[in-house]
């Protein structure tokens, strides 16, 4: 059963794969299908970024979220993956979790996530909303006080994460992190609905979960996992946090859960196109559990976008061939690399974001960009806004000419 299953994954992917050959020489489109062909014939490399409400005024003001898609489109941009979750809040007024309190003070009718979809999908572009965070939420979260068993676990029995420059010994528990169970009734039943809700909303393109669709490594020696893997196993968990029988039994509910949410957006009639952005394979599997070839080999995920923050051009080049990475191109998978294009203090040169592009294009692959700040914004650097403005333009140009 187990190899006739694997015989039709395989199979699937391998006319995918026929399909998309056939459209790169030029075959006929259905109606309502793949974008526009550009010159040549070949189905145009995806060039995307990601949007965010911090730091960036973006999401507070229209006309600000106006200027910033028609800008993307004019530059060659073809898809856009705004936030829609973040620090255990939403963009919209949600059944499931707050609204983020400097939106409902700016205007909750402003919609980023909606309106940043109308705009877009008037230029011709993609619209796929991104979960950053994930399963992961501030430690002070409304949701961790009154559900404490939702929440995973050290062996030593603390939870908190000190992530994004904060500090275990002194920053205020908003700022610390705590990873809800993937395995948990109720956390799967609240992370679907939240999914499921935003595609409710507006017209959208599928979703993106990020490297924070994870269940850390040292996690799960909370008593609600400790009484589920000894109902299921027979014995107490493993001492060792890497010891593999135990690290495969967590990876497997991770998988469950985002088998669980594929299903439920097919029932639900909705976009059920999932992507994925994680980090290099060998570190986000032995550090978030995210076994990300398998679910790409299973058909849980439809779409990669391999995060490459590599800082030199010969760093990003090593990572691009990582074996994973190799097998989705053989696969037939999408899978486009996540650029950093600049964030706080580091801001990467149109030199080597070009150089970047470029090794990406030459395997096959498009780029998605971190984040919007950081390609014209308040993070372009000492470039200036107008200059890299152009230098995209340019740049995308060559990758997709029209």
């Amino acid at each position: 059963m187990a190899a006739r299953s694997t015989r039709r994954g395989l199979r699937a992917r391998g006319l995918r794969l026929l399909a998309a050959l056939a459209v790169a020489a030029g075959a006929t489109l259905p109606a309502g299908g793949a974008q526009a062909l550009p010159a040549g014939g070949r189905p145009p490399v995806r060039v995307g970024v990601w949007l965010t409400n911090s730091p960036s005024p973006l999401y507070y003001d229209r006309a600000v979220m106006e200027r910033a898609v028609n800008e993307l489109a004019d530059a060659g941009f073809n898809t856009l993956y705004p936030n829609v979750w973040s620090r255990g809040t939403t963009f919209h007024r949600s059944r499931y979790a707050p609204i983020e309190p400097p939106l409902a003070k700016a205007g909750v009718d402003l919609d980023p996530i909606c309106t940043m979809s109308r705009i877009g999908r008037r230029r011709g572009m993609k619209v796929i909303p991104w979960f950053e965070y994930g399963l992961m939420e501030p430690a002070d979260a409304a949701v961790v006080q009154a559900n404490p068993d939702w929440v995973l676990k050290r062996r030593d029995g603390s939870s908190h994460y000190a992530m994004h420059g904060a500090d275990l010994k002194r920053s205020p528990l908003k700022d610390l992190r705590v990873w809800l169970n993937p395995a948990h009734p109720g956390v799967r039943e609240r992370f679907i609905g939240l999914v499921v809700e935003v595609l409710q909303r507006c017209p959208l393109n599928g979703i993106q979960l990020d490297d924070h669709f994870a269940w850390p490594v040292d996690l799960g020696y909370d008593d609600w996992t400790r009484a589920l893997y000894e109902q299921e196993m027979g014995v107490a968990p493993p001492a060792d946090h890497t010891n593999r029988t135990w690290m495969v039994w967590r990876r497997k509910k991770l998988t469950g859960l985002l088998r669980q949410l594929k299903a439920r957006l097919k029932e639900e009639g909705l976009p059920s196109t999932i992507s994925l952005s994680p980090g290099p394979f060998r570190f986000a599997y032995n550090t978030w559990l995210q076994d990300w070839e398998l679910w790409a080999f299973g058909e849980l995920i439809d779409h990669l976008v391999v995060q490459n923050y590599a800082y030199s051009v010969k760093g990003f080049e090593r990572d691009l061939d990582q074996p994973a990475l190799r097998k989705a191109r053989d696969w037939g998978m999408p899978a486009e690399i996540g650029i950093l294009a600049g964030f706080g203090k580091r801001t990467t040169s149109m030199s080597d974001l070009s150089s970047k592009v470029r090794l990406s294009n030459e395997r096959g692959h498009g780029v998605i960009y971190f984040y919007w700040e950081g390609l014209w914004g308040q993070y372009a650097g000492p470039e200036g806004a107008a200059p890299r403005r152009e230098a995209f333009r340019r740049l995308h140009r060559q990758i997709n000419p029209r």
